[in-house]
């Protein structure tokens, strides 16, 4: 009889254990770690500097008559829509070299390394008008990187190498955008790779708990890698659910039993 108490003690235990909670499951739940701080928040969402391999898309409006000309040779083929297709922004686009540079056709080389989109706008406008034009009320510049581009695989339902067109995307959006993270995904350990001058880092957020919403890492940055484990309770073969746990736990039980009762038949 003890022996059984035993055993029921670790099936118990086991049920208890292995079912996959509502905490497991819920973003941005209040674990007394953070305070609703607006301003700290927003403050996190830091310009992104751009890195070699990124692709800008430059865009140039002028009224004056030559200069117009000359830009709408370069200029990416827009769509009936008038966006740009990725596929045009890819091939049209401009490339940052090794050395931090675009090869800009009217303006020769234009080193963009280091520096944000408002930033790099101001270069050109620059660039235009030491070259081409002394009022700079005749020139428009817009730039962009050409799609925000970031990579999600491990416990998640769809995952892949993926592109949003915007211009800030936090690390949930470009989780739901690859399909969410399953039910046996840990969400209090999200991993993002990040790319720095000088090579990776590894970053950890839990995405349950509402301080991720201070952290560095809830902004995604193109070339992020995000990278979601299993929970442990999927290592252990358990079910999702309470209805599949108990189951799993009556097949186990059958088992031993049946093994039990042979055992002691012979």
């Amino acid at each position: 009889m003890k022996q059984f108490f035993w055993f029921y003690l670790l099936i118990f235990g086991l049920f208890f254990n292995s079912c996959i909670t509502n905490k497991d499951l819920v973003y941005l739940q209040d674990k007394g770690t953070t305070v609703d701080d607006s301003a700290q928040i927003q403050s996190m969402a830091t310009p992104y500097r751009v890195q070699i391999n990124d692709i800008l898309s430059v865009n140039i409006k002028s009224t004056d008559a030559e200069l117009k000309q000359l830009v709408e040779i370069f200029q990416p083929t827009e769509q009936a829509s008038g966006a740009v297709s990725a596929e045009g922004l890819y091939f049209s686009g401009f490339t940052v070299d090794l050395h931090g540079n675009i090869e800009f056709p009217i303006l020769d080389k234009i080193n963009v390394l280091g520096f944000t989109v408002d930033e790099i706008e101001e270069k050109v406008k620059q660039a235009l008008l030491e070259k081409y034009l002394k009022d700079v009320s005749k020139i428009f510049v817009t730039v962009k990187l050409a799609g925000l581009r970031y990579t999600v695989t491990g416990e998640v339902n769809g995952g892949g190498v993926l592109t949003l067109f915007q211009d800030r995307v936090n690390i949930i959006e470009a989780l739901a955008n690859a399909g969410d993270i399953s039910n046996t995904g840990d969400r209090t350990d999200v991993m993002v790779i990040r790319q720095y001058p000088d090579g990776q880092k590894i970053h950890h957020i839990d995405l349950t708990d509402k301080a991720a919403m201070k952290s560095p890492y809830y902004y995604i940055k193109p070339n992020d890698m995000i990278l979601v484990k299993p929970l442990k309770r999927k290592a252990l073969g358990a079910g999702q659910t309470a209805s599949q746990t108990i189951t799993t736990v009556a097949s186990i039980f059958s088992v031993l039993i049946s093994t039990y009762l042979l055992t002691r038949s012979n």
